[in-house]
C-alpha cells in the first residue's frame, strides 16, 4: 500500500486508496532535506521519503521507525492540546528523516480517529506552525511553499505577490478588515504583501487544504497496529471537544448556555474564526454573566488571526472598560436576521417561556426546577448599559 501511495502521489484520492500521505511531487524545486522536516507537506519531501526506502509496513511496526510513530502521535497531541506543533531539535539526518516521517504519522491518526474536532484543530495547527517558520525563512524558500501550496508567487521590490484570485480565495475567512482587499496594494490584479503577511496567507491555504483532505480512508492495517494510541487520541479529542460543555467558567456553568452560545463556544476552541456579529454577542455575553475579560481573551487565544493585543482592545471596548458603555448581546430576533442563531432548542421554541434574548435563556436555566414553570417575561434588549 505504501509503495502503491509512493508511486501515485500525483494521483487522486481514489486511485491511491486514500494514501496521498503528502502532495504530488513536482520536479526543480529548490528546497533541501531540512526545508523538507520543517515543512513536511511540501511534494518534494514524498520524493525524499520515497527514496529512503521506507514502506508502510516499516514505518508501523519496525523498531527503527518508533521514533517517528511517537513523534507523529506527538504532532496530533500538540495540535489537539496546544494548536501548534511543538519544535523539535533537528541537527542530524535521522532527526530530519523522523520528523518528516511524523507527518505522514500524524495524519494516519488524524484519520483513523476520525472525530471532526480533532481534524480542525490538527489543521489549524499544521499552518499555524508553517507560518512561525517562514517568519525565519527567506524570501525564496518562502516562494518555494507557495509553489507547492498551488499559490503562484513572485517577488516585486522586496514584497510578495499572488493573483488577487487567489488572494480572495484564502482570506475569506479572515474577519479582520485589514483583510479586505480594498485595504491591499493591487497592482495589474496582483496583491502585494510583505513577507509575514503572505505567510498568514499560505497558512490558511495549507489549513484549508488539509480539512479537504482528512479525514483519509484508512485500513484495517492501519487500525490494528495503530489501535491503542488511536484509542487515547479518539479519548482526548472528546474530552477537549466536550470540557466547554462539561465544566464551568469558574461559577458559570457552560451547560447552561444558549444553544448559539455554545456553537460560537465550539467554534473559537476549534480554531475557526467567527464572524464578527458572533464575536460581539459572544464577548459581551460572557462578560455580563461574570466572565473576567482575561478568562473571555483566553477563549480566542487558539483563533487563526488570534492578535492579544487586538483582541483585548476590542474585548475591553465591548465590556465598556475603556468606551464607557457596558453593551449587551443583541436579541434573538436581532441575532436571526445576522444568520448567527444555531440549533435553537425546546426552551428556545417555547412560547410560554418567551425567550427573548441569550441572557434571558441563561438566567432562566439557572433557576431552580420548581420556578422553571413560570418563567418571567422580562428580557434584555440589545441596548447599551451607560
Amino acid at each position: 500500500m505504501w509503495r502503491r501511495a509512493c508511486a501515485n502521489w500525483s494521483a487522486s484520492t481514489e486511485t491511491s486508496r486514500g494514501w496521498n500521505l503528502f502532495i504530488a511531487a513536482t520536479p526543480g524545486s529548490v528546497v533541501d532535506p531540512l526545508s523538507y522536516a520543517k515543512f513536511p507537506f511540501l511534494r518534494d519531501a514524498a520524493e525524499y521519503v520515497k527514496d529512503q526506502g521506507v514502506t508502510l509496513e516499516d514505518l508501523l511496526t519496525h523498531q527503527a521507525y518508533r521514533g517517528a510513530r511517537a513523534r507523529g502521535k506527538a504532532r496530533a497531541i500538540d495540535a489537539l492540546e496546544h494548536g501548534v506543533v511543538q519544535l523539535r531539535p533537528m541537527a542530524t539526518e535521522g532527526d530530519r528523516l523522523e520528523e518528516i516521517l511524523s507527518y505522514p504519522m500524524a495524519r494516519m491518526y488524524v484519520s483513523g480517529v476520525n472525530e471532526r474536532f480533532l481534524t480542525r484543530r490538527y489543521a489549524l495547527a499544521e499552518g499555524v506552525t508553517m507560518y512561525e517558520r517562514l517568519e525565519r525563512e527567506e524570501m525564496d524558500v518562502v516562494e518555494e511553499v507557495a509553489y507547492q501550496l498551488d499559490v503562484a508567487a513572485s517577488r516585486d521590490d522586496g514584497s510578495l505577490r499572488m493573483h488577487f484570485s487567489d488572494y480572495l480565495r484564502y482570506t475569506s475567512r479572515m474577519r479582520s478588515k485589514e483583510w479586505k482587499l480594498v485595504n491591499t496594494e493591487v497592482k495589474r490584479g496582483y496583491v502585494h504583501l510583505p513577507q509575514l503577511r503572505f505567510a498568514r496567507v499560505l497558512q490558511q491555504a495549507l489549513q484549508d487544504r488539509l480539512e479537504s483532505e482528512l479525514p483519509l480512508p484508512v485500513d484495517e492495517t492501519i487500525l490494528r497496529a495503530l489501535d491503542d494510541d488511536i484509542r487515547e487520541l479518539r479519548d482526548r479529542a472528546v474530552i477537549m471537544r466536550e470540557r466547554y460543555k462539561a465544566e464551568d467558567f469558574g461559577k458559570v456553568s457552560v451547560e447552561n448556555f444558549p444553544p448559539c452560545m455554545k456553537h460560537f463556544i465550539g467554534m473559537a476552541q476549534a480554531g475557526e474564526n467567527l464572524p464578527h456579529s458572533a464575536r460581539f454577542a459572544l464577548v459581551s455575553f460572557m462578560h455580563h454573566i461574570g466572565l473576567s475579560s482575561e478568562e473571555i481573551l483566553n477563549l480566542f487565544a487558539v483563533s487563526p488571526d488570534f492578535d492579544a493585543s487586538k483582541t483585548k482592545y476590542q474585548i475591553d471596548h465591548i465590556t465598556g472598560e475603556t468606551s464607557g458603555t457596558e453593551y449587551t448581546p443583541p436579541e434573538c430576533t436581532t441575532m436571526k436576521s445576522y444568520g448567527i442563531c444555531f440549533e435553537p432548542d425546546s426552551l428556545c421554541e417555547n412560547p410560554k417561556a418567551k425567550v427573548k434574548h441569550p441572557l434571558s435563556y441563561y438566567r432562566i436555566k439557572n433557576r431552580p426546577l420548581r420556578s422553571r414553570a413560570a418563567p418571567s417575561s422580562r428580557s434584555s434588549g440589545p441596548s447599551a448599559r451607560r
